[in-house]
Formats: C-alpha cells, structure tokens, sequence
C-alpha cells in the first residue's frame, strides 16, 4: 500500500512540474545570412524608417511605447533559437513558442491574420475550439522596428502536462513586415513580470500560480547548446541532476524584465566594465535574445579587447583559427564569476562554402531607472542553470554538471 502510494505521489510530482523540452534551430538572422537577405533587412528594418512605414496601419493608441520598455523585442527575436511546444483550444491547437524571459504577452497568429509571416506558421483556428472565449478588445505589441496587431481572447492553454484554464492571449491578424516570415516559432510565451504586459489579464505563469497548477511559483531553464539537441524548462521546481549547488541568488531590482544587480565585467581577468559605480551595472535575464547585449560604448570597446572587426550589420568578426586564444569574458554576479572562453562566446556559421566567426556580443542601449542595461541571453544562459523565482523575486544561477559524452 505504501509503495502505491509513493509511486502515486511521485505521478503527481511530475504533473505539477512538467519539464518543456527546448529545441536549438537556427536563428532568423542565420537563415538570412545563407539567403544572402541579411543586409536589405536590416536597412528595410531600422526602428525609425519602419516605425513610420507602419504607423499609419495602428490605432493612435497603440502607437505609443511604454515607458521602461525596450524597442529592441524584435532584434532579439532575430537570434532567437530554443523554442516549445504549447496547444490552445479544444481540442488543442499547437504552436511552436518562444519562452521569454523579456516580455510577459501570450500571442499566436490567427486564422485571420493577413500578413505574409501567417502563411508560414500555425494560425489559430477560434472555430474549432469549444472553449473559445471571446473578447473582441485590440492589442498592439511595440517591437523595435513596429506594432504587432491583433484581438485578445481567452482559452485552454496546454504546457507540458499543465492546463490553464481561461488564459488571456492574443490572435495576431497583422505581423509587420517580413520580421516573422522566416522565423522558426509561430508566437511567443512571455515569462516576466505583469508590468511589461500589453495585454489585459494575469501572464501566463501568474495564472499557473493562481490557479495552484505548480508546485513551487519557480521555474528553471537548461539550455543545451548542442544543434539539434534539446534543453528544457521545468515549472514549479528545479532539476538536481542537471547542475551542482549552491545556487548563486541575486534580488530582482526592478519588477518588470527579470533585471538583476551586476558587479562587473572582466575581460581577461581586469574589470573592464561596470566599475566605481555605485549601482554596479544592470543585467535583464533574457532566454528571448540568443546574444549578450550591452551599452554600445561598452560593447564596442569589448569587441576591440577581443580584436574583433566590425561587419556593415552590426556584427564583429574573428578569424576562427584564433578563438581558443581569445581573452576570457567574465560576468561578476552577486561575488561569483562566470567565465565565458572564446568557444563559449564566439558563434559559427556558414556563408556560401566557408565557415565565419562572429561574437555573441551586441550593442543595444537600453535604459533603466538604474541607467544603461546589460541583457544577459543565451550566449550566457546555456554555461549555467538559470532559476526564476517570483516567490522570492530572485534570479538564481548554478554550476552545470559534467554533460555525458554523446
């Protein structure tokens, strides 16, 4: 009787903390790279020129940015490369989502959504849901380069074995420009605090916690950093034998973006960055955005320490022979260092038949009541295990064990 009820118990563990497993394709800028399409994106897709390219098509109202909000969603998005599954609907519908860190909105494409993007995802199908909600209020998403526009609704959302019950979420009908045509996800499931929420009603994970649907109000990510291979995201708990303890916890700062206190940057052992400041730097946790992004006098600067050559795009190079002697970048959080060599910071790709390097650092100025930003992404996430705990309102990172030989 009592091992029935321990196997019973153990049942329940698992459906209240489903693991999401996470899949690395490549990134939007990836694909426009090897289509030779990156440098007429980026000069169609500057903030400025598009924003009044597209103006016209929104709501007066939904034209303004939030104050505190970064303009730079949809830039992170282009490098954005782990991605789950979810299901809306009953029966459910599903669509290949990016967990994010950086913002707090649920939203997918509609059946109705006129945008080329739609074509080439999921489009939700209201119809076919018997318990579709409707509500029939406007939604826009501001992104760096304009508006995604749509309606808001409520239904059955599925994540991993969780449901939850009459959670708000928007139905893109117009996704500007050609942003999300060659994009892998069909939406994104925004994982920060309500504040940065331009939709009506509780985020998703907040209703998770409302709703008792997780065991603890955490959730953990793991992300593996081999192609094709795959992370994962626990809710409600952490996974001990993925990563050695202690966990390394730093308060949250702001309640907005997961934004937490950073000591310093070091390149090469000398701090570089951040110092004689009394704030320190600030850091949003981001798994949205695939690079390490920073104030761009800074970044500049760091990609000279690194000896990197700056490309027409925004990027820098570095000759791939050298990346095993490039200096260590380390990020100081709450007394522990974490260090990135350069075959942890530097990403591969292809153009044409020969391999480039470029690094995982980009320049993004981001401003915050604390000043200038740093935005630690997926360059950074997939060295450690990362914890976010709105219990306690903390960013937790541990030591990843020793991966098995595969």
């Amino acid at each position: 009787m009592k091992r029935i009820l321990l196997l019973l118990l153990c049942c329940l563990c698992f459906s209240l903390n489903p693991r999401i497993p996470l899949i690395k394709k490549p990134s939007l800028r990836s694909h426009l790279r090897a289509s030779d399409q990156l440098e007429d994106f980026l000069k169609d897709h500057q903030v400025d020129v598009f924003s009044r390219r597209y103006s016209q098509c929104y709501p007066p109202t939904l034209v303004s940015l939030k104050p505190g909000k970064a303009a730079e969603r949809l830039y992170n998005y282009m490098d954005a490369q782990y991605f789950g599954l979810i299901s809306l609907g009953t029966p459910g519908q599903n669509f290949t989502v990016v967990f994010d860190t950086g913002s707090a909105d649920l939203w997918v494409p509609s059946f109705y959504c006129v945008s080329p993007a739609c074509a080439s995802h999921h489009k939700f199908k209201a119809f076919e849901s018997s318990t579709y909600i409707r509500d029939g209020r406007v939604f826009g998403i501001h992104y760096g380069s304009g508006h995604l526009l749509g309606v808001l609704a409520k239904d059955l959302l599925k994540v991993g074995s969780l449901a939850v019950e009459n959670q708000e979420f928007g139905e893109s009908v117009y996704e500007p420009g050609l942003s999300f045509v060659m994009t892998k996800f069909d939406g994104v499931l925004g994982l920060s605090y309500p504040s940065l929420s331009d939709e009506l009603g509780a985020p998703v994970f907040d209703n998770l916690i409302n709703q008792n649907k997780v065991e603890k109000p955490i959730f953990s990510f793991y992300l593996n950093n081999s192609p094709g291979k795959e992370g994962e995201l626990l809710l409600g708990a952490v996974d001990e034998d993925l990563f050695v303890r202690p966990i390394n916890w730093s308060p949250v700062t702001v309640k907005g973006y997961w934004q937490i206190k950073m000591d310093a940057v070091k390149v090469q052992g000398t701090t570089s960055f951040c110092k004689a400041d009394a704030n320190s730097c600030q850091a949003v946790v981001d798994t949205g955005t695939s690079l390490i992004a920073g104030p761009a006098m800074d970044i500049l600067f760091l990609q000279q320490l690194i000896g990197a050559t700056p490309t027409p795009f925004g990027e820098f190079l570095v000759d791939c022979s050298r990346i095993s002697s490039l200096p260590v970048i380390s990020f100081v959080i709450n007394g522990v260092e974490y260090s990135l060599t350069g075959e942890m910071y530097v990403k591969k790709d292809v153009i044409g038949d020969r391999g480039v390097c470029f690094t995982g650092f980009q320049a993004v100025d981001i401003t915050s009541l604390f000043g200038p930003m740093w935005v630690l992404g997926d360059v950074f996430l997939a060295q450690v295990y990362s914890v976010f705990d709105r219990g306690q309102d903390r960013v937790g990172f541990a030591r990843l064990k020793a991966r098995p030989t595969e």
